[in-house]
């Protein structure tokens, strides 16, 4: 890890009142305690308001803002494309705020790095634009995701077939092309993936408490096994 990519972890490490202890932060960055002090020190000189000590922790007083970031030109292509991806075909709101982004990226560039990110020859073509309504059913199910909101769904399968599945929202999967809802199917009892384009109806039920054996990290490790058979 580069020293400026460690000084800002423990910026993050120390935000919000936490208090933190040198050798915590030398293994979760993992280097000596030796270095966190002497990085500590840095940090302090060049005006970040961190108190403590040696031995008794770390912690900054409330209220400090970050200064703007600097991305290097390949992490401003990498932004500046994948925002370009989510405008083509992400939901309403998630293009919105991908616009939203890269104006204020734009605005903290400087000069040299803000020619580059103009100059990024990557775009998102959608033949036809994005359905307006699979657009709102994404933004609408990421949501559900957030806040763990059981949903009922009328779906079709690929003969046409409407069924009606009570689900766990877990994670949303592109696929270059398509959308995929992965969620814990009460009615299959075991994970279920469901292309947003043959949801007909989603309706909301109530909120469910997280399950380990149900949950997106246990899909992933699932998936995982499988690839290893």
């Amino acid at each position: 890890m580069r020293r400026a990519d460690r000084l800002f972890q423990i910026v993050q490490y120390l935000r919000g009142g936490r208090l933190s202890t040198a050798d915590r932060l030398a293994e979760q960055l993992e280097v000596s305690a030796r270095t966190i002090y002497r990085d500590i020190v840095d940090l302090q000189s060049s005006g970040v308001p961190i108190e403590g000590e040696a031995g008794v922790g770390y912690v900054m007083r409330a209220g400090y803002e970050m200064p703007p970031l600097m991305f290097t030109p390949d992490e401003v292509v990498a932004l500046v494309a994948g925002a370009r991806m989510i405008q083509g075909w992400g939901g309403a709101a998630m293009a919105l705020a991908a616009e939203e982004a890269l104006v204020k990226i734009e605005a903290v560039l400087p000069p040299k790095v803000k020619t580059r990110a103009a100059a990024v020859h990557i775009r998102a073509i959608v033949p036809g634009g994005m359905d307006p309504v699979d657009r709102a059913r994404i933004d609408a199910l990421e949501a559900a995701c957030q806040t763990r909101t059981r949903l009922g769904l009328a779906y079709k399968d690929a003969e046409g077939a409407q069924t009606e599945r009570n689900v766990r929202p877990l994670n949303l999967l592109f696929w270059g092309k398509t959308w995929t809802l992965v969620a814990w199917c009460e009615k299959r009892d075991d994970f279920r993936m469901f292309r947003i384009d043959r949801i007909a109806k989603v309706t909301e039920l109530d909120r469910f408490r997280p399950e380990p054996d149900k949950s997106i990290a246990r899909f992933y490790e699932m998936q995982a096994q499988e690839e290893c058979r």
